[in-house]
């Protein structure tokens, strides 16, 4: 994610959510998650008791990253849609504007017919509220409401430093 730092605010979080909540129901998903591409769970809809979010946020991350590679060797930018069709339970992972990933884990009550044309209208409209996410945290950068982060001016050499 270079030079995007996520700033969530609850009026944006309030929409994502509720998208998420759709997405999760008119997909007849299991679970539905969104997840930044540095592997940080944003938020998700659906049972997620028997799942662990974290590995799973991690993984899907390093499968987007690892699926980058593939496709900059095809001569491609990245491939933008992934889909692991499994025994019991399948997943849907779409890229959203080369920064956040939106997983759907759908199981035979679905179709990745369906599950794909309700992904696509929740990309257009989460892609538009992390634009409108990116242009706070521009506006309010430029307006010093937001510093820099607390570990900007920290080097390699502090690190090293610090563990002597």
């Amino acid at each position: 994610m270079s030079d995007f730092d996520l700033i969530l605010y609850e009026n944006e979080f309030k929409l994502i959510d509720e998208e998420l909540r759709k997405l999760h129901n008119q997909a007849n998903a299991q679970v539905v998650f969104l997840v930044d591409k540095n592997g940080q769970l944003i938020a998700s809809a659906g049972d997620t008791h028997n799942i662990d979010t974290t590995s799973l946020a991690s993984l899907t991350a390093g499968n987007i990253a690892a699926t980058g590679g593939i496709a900059r060797l095809l001569g491609e930018r990245e491939f933008t849609i992934l889909f692991h069709e499994g025994e019991k339970d399948n997943i849907h992972i779409s890229l959203i504007g080369q920064r956040i990933i939106l997983v759907v884990i759908f199981d035979k009550r679905s179709s990745i017919g369906l599950v794909r044309l309700r992904v696509k209208k929740s990309s257009e409209a989460l892609a538009r509220i992390f634009d409108e996410i990116t242009n706070k945290s521009e506006k309010e950068k430029l307006e010093g409401k937001i510093s820099e982060s607390p570990f900007a001016e920290i080097s390699d050499e502090d690190i090293d430093n610090l563990f002597r």
